[in-house]
């Protein structure tokens, strides 16, 4: 008998699952939000917000509990360094899923999910490139002295051509 076994089966076997489970998290850390199944959501919010609570503890355990699962060591940084502390306030229900309708071809019910209250990461690091790019640009525009001399060379150049 299957009492107190709350596993939704997803119609694969075990390791098939964990599988699904472990990229479907490994998404959701990488993009913030992926759009799925609605029992795939549903599952997949016990996993991710296990992960999260890991992300909390903060130790080297909770980290190689959470590198079990994700499979990749850049993503485990991201949810311990980024995602967790945002979280750290927060009780529980970090994730969102909303329901979007029906897919076309086989009619299966699709969700959102995502995370709640959430700046991504790739936010932070366009913000700084544009801040850095427009300091960059201030530097590497050339002056009118180097301008001059650069137009100098230049004539001397095909000055030199002309008389050979």
């Amino acid at each position: 008998m299957r009492h107190q076994k709350h596993v939704a089966k997803l119609g694969r076997t075990a390791s098939h699952r964990n599988a699904l489970m472990s990229n479907l998290a490994a998404s959701l850390i990488k993009h913030g939000k992926i759009k799925t199944t609605d029992a795939k959501a549903k599952e997949l919010r016990r996993v991710v917000e296990r992960l999260i609570t890991y992300g909390k503890k903060g130790t080297v355990h909770h980290r190689r509990l959470a590198y079990r699962v994700l499979k990749d060591r850049t993503l485990t940084k991201t949810l311990f360094d980024h995602i967790a502390p945002q979280y750290a306030d927060r009780a529980g229900g970090y994730t969102r899923i909303t329901k979007l309708g029906f897919r076309d071809n086989d009619c299966a019910a699709v969700s959102l999910i995502e995370f709640v209250d959430y700046k991504m990461p790739q936010e932070d690091k366009k913000e700084a490139k544009t801040e850095k790019k427009s300091a960059t640009k201030k530097e590497k525009t050339p002056s009118v002295e180097s301008k001059a001399r650069q137009k100098k060379q230049k004539v001397e150049k095909s000055k030199e051509e002309d008389k050979d």
